[in-house]
């Protein structure tokens, strides 16, 4: 019975990476159950034996990937510079590094315009995380430099950074030149910086 438990979580664990790999890459709509459990290495009737339909798998890949990340723990508090540009720039897919895990964003950044009610949340929430993390640093900053920003102001700033972040994306999804779509992460990583209030530190490559 032990051996079946640990079989079972091991195969729902392959089913998951599978999904997730295919809704980083082609968003919801273009993948099918099928090709899941292609990429999983699995037939297809195993499916069901873990989730009831592609919409929980969704749901289910976007949850795991929140669960494992730090990045829930680290929004309580102001992050360092360092972690705060790793995590952002990872966050939306701006920096892809194997030391790094896909943050939960990488499965929804292909469903912006989606009309799927349950998506839109998911996406809701996970741009409330990320602004929230960016107005604590901006908070912090401000306290080190004894500076006086309004609530509205900050949360303006973070808007402009999370504009920037996804924007940034969004083209370089659409650009095939190599080349160009690193000069433009790397811009977009840079103005972020400068936002935050340092325009001296290294962007990530």
């Amino acid at each position: 019975m032990p051996y079946k438990k640990t079989h079972k979580e091991k195969s729902r664990l392959r089913i998951l990476q599978a999904a997730t790999t295919l809704f980083s890459r082609d968003g919801f709509d273009k993948v099918s159950i099928g090709q899941v459990m292609k990429e999983a290495h699995m037939t297809h009737g195993a499916f069901y034996s873990h989730f009831e339909s592609k919409a929980a798998l969704y749901a289910a890949c976007f949850s795991e990937l929140l669960k494992e990340s730090s990045r829930a723990r680290l929004v309580k508090s102001p992050l360092s510079m360092n972690k705060l540009l790793a995590l952002a720039a990872n966050y939306w897919g701006l920096h892809q590094s194997a030391r790094m895990q896909p943050g939960p964003e990488s499965v929804l950044f292909n469903e912006s315009g989606t009309e799927n009610d349950s998506i839109k949340q998911l996406f809701q929430e996970s741009y409330h995380n990320v602004r929230t993390m960016l107005e604590k640093r901006i908070v912090a900053l401000c306290r080190i430099r004894k500076i006086e920003l309004s609530a509205e102001c900050i949360g303006d700033k973070s808007r402009a950074m999370m504009a920037s972040l996804v924007g940034a994306v969004t083209i370089a999804k659409m650009i095939p030149n190599d080349d160009e779509r690193q000069r433009l992460l790397n811009a977009a990583q840079a103005e972020i910086l400068a936002m935050l209030g340092n325009s001296t530190q290294k962007v990530l490559t």
